[in-house]
C-alpha cells in the first residue's frame, strides 16, 4: 500500500521500514523475521527511528509477537492473529450487493491494478466493505467493515471476490475478536499472533 502512495520504505533483511510519513493505518515498520539476530537488528532499527523526524503517531507492527518495545515508550495499539484462506465457499446467502470502486475522495490507488476497494450496499446504503492489495504472491484483506449480522456473510463474500480479482492466490490478513471470529467462521484459518506498537511523539 506504501508503495502504491508512492513512499515504498526499504526492505531490510529482518525489517521492512519507512522513515516518512505513511497511509493513515499503516505502521512505519513491519517485522520480517523472529530469531535473535534478527530481533536485535530490529531494535537497532527502531531506535534509529525513534531518532528521526517522523511526525506525531507512528506504530511498530510486531508479525511474529517477539518484540517488547514497552521500554522504548511504545504502547500496545492492539494485539491480534493472522488468518489465511485458501479455497473460498459460497454461502450464507445475503442480500448485499458488491460494487468495486473506482474512485473516491481519499487518495487510494484506485488505478493501481493491484489494489481493490469493494462497497457492499442494501438500497442507496453502504454497509459493508473491504481493500484487497495484491503483493509478493498473496492478497492481502484489510479494513474489512460489517455489521455483526452479516459478518460471515460479508467474509466469505470477500473472499469469493478476490478469487475473482486475483486468481489462485492465497487470501491473508490479521484480525482480533469479534472480527477473527466472523473470518474464522466463515473458513478462514487462524494463525500465529501479532502485536502493533504505537509511539506518540514526545
Amino acid at each position: 500500500m506504501c508503495r502504491a502512495h508512492g513512499r515504498p520504505g526499504t526492505f531490510l533483511p529482518h525489517l521492512w521500514v519507512n522513515a516518512e510519513p505513511v497511509p493513515r493505518f499503516y505502521p512505519n515498520a513491519v517485522t520480517l523475521a523472529h530469531d535473535d539476530a534478527a530481533i536485535a537488528e530490529q531494535r537497532g532499527t527502531i531506535d534509529i527511528l525513534l531518532k528521526s523526524n517522523l511526525a506525531g503517531r507512528w506504530a511498530v507492527k510486531d508479525s511474529f509477537n517477539a518484540l517488547d518495545l514497552s521500554r522504548q515508550g511504545f504502547d500496545v495499539l492492539f494485539e491480534a492473529s493472522w488468518i489465511r484462506n485458501i479455497m473460498p465457499v459460497d454461502g450464507p446467502s445475503s442480500d448485499i450487493a458488491w460494487q468495486q470502486e473506482t474512485q473516491g475522495k481519499t487518495p487510494l490507488p484506485f488505478d493501481d491494478a493491484n489494489f481493490a476497494m469493494f462497497t457492499g450496499r442494501r438500497g442507496y446504503g453502504v454497509v459493508a466493505g473491504g481493500m484487497l492489495y495484491r503483493a509478493d504472491g498473496v492478497v492481502g484483506l484489510s479494513n474489512v467493515v460489517a455489521d455483526a449480522a452479516d459478518a460471515v456473510a460479508v467474509w466469505r463474500s470477500l473472499s469469493l471476490l478476490a478469487t475473482k480479482m486475483f486468481p489462485r492466490l492465497p487470501l491473508v490478513g490479521y484480525e482480533s475478536g469479534r472480527e477473527l471470529q466472523a473470518a474464522s467462521d466463515a473458513g478462514f484459518e487462524t494463525g500465529d499472533p501479532l502485536r502493533v506498537w504505537v509511539k506518540a511523539r514526545d
